[in-house]
Order: C-alpha cells, then structure tokens, then sequence
C-alpha cells in the first residue's frame, strides 16, 4: 500500500499526516490527530455527525478522501469553541437543550457556523434548509433550530 504525506491547516494549526491516499478525512481527524468530536455515524455521507467544514464550507469528512485536503483548512468543533470559551453556537444549544446525546451536535453546530458566516440572519426556513442533510434522533430538531435562531438574532 503507498503512503503520502498530506499537509493542511486543522484548526487554524499546520498539520501533516501520513496515510493512504484514499483513507477518508474522518478516520485520520479521529485516529491520528483526536478529533474525536468528529463523530462516526452511518459512513455513507446520510447523517452528517462527521461534518467539518474544509475552507469554510460543511462537507461530510466520511466521504471526503485525505488527499483532497491537501494545503486546505479544515475545522473540527474542537476549533469552533471550547468548553471554556464556548463559541455562540455552542451556548445556544446548551440554553435551548439543544443537544441530548450529543451525538449530531458537532455535525449540526458546524453546519450552523458556516451557515452564518455566510448569512448572518437567515430565515427559519433558511436554518431549516442548511440543516437538511444532518439528522438528529433525540431532540426533533426544534430546539435546534431554535438555538441557531437566537444567534443569528443576536
């Protein structure tokens, strides 16, 4: 099996890994450099809970192949906030009981993120429509949406 080396940016820091060319993004975020907020759900790029955003844009990392994120950045939740300096969002879903399982919460949180750094006041329909591809089995999504709402309200 050949190895590379891939070099990116993972949390505004330079990273470089060796891997095989074809082992996906969320496998060496998780196993080699302890994302581990980066979540393992369904693999087939259905559920969303490994979303991280590459160059600012939510792509789900189980689908993504290491090579493509060669020179790029990439950011995990752990780069969104941390449990001392939580980030808006982060705040949002711990007021709104956003988050039960938390499984889907760092999928949905980085979604959110890039959905308003692009837009900072969507609609709810908007929120609705960038949520689409993550799928949350605890808290019927209201109270996400919800959360995203109060930030994007300010």
């Amino acid at each position: 099996m050949n190895l590379v080396t891939i070099t990116f940016k993972l949390n505004s820091r330079p990273v470089a890994v060796v891997s095989s060319p074809l082992q996906n993004l969320r496998d060496v975020l998780r196993e080699q450099l302890q994302m581990l907020a980066v979540k393992a759900g369904c693999g087939q790029g259905g559920c969303g809970s490994c979303t991280v955003l590459l160059n600012g844009e939510p792509v789900v990392s189980c689908l993504t192949p290491i090579v493509n994120v060669q020179g790029q950045e990439i950011t995990t939740l752990e780069g969104i906030g941390t449990p001392k300096h939580l980030h808006p969002l982060q705040q949002a879903f711990y007021d709104n009981f956003a988050a039960q399982c938390g499984y889907c919460s760092a999928g949905m949180i980085t979604v959110a993120k890039a959905l308003l750094d692009h837009n900072p006041h969507p609609t709810r329909e908007e929120i609705i429509d960038a949520l689409s591809g993550n799928v949350c089995r605890c808290t019927g999504y209201v109270p996400i949406i919800n959360a995203i709402e109060e930030v994007a309200k300010g």
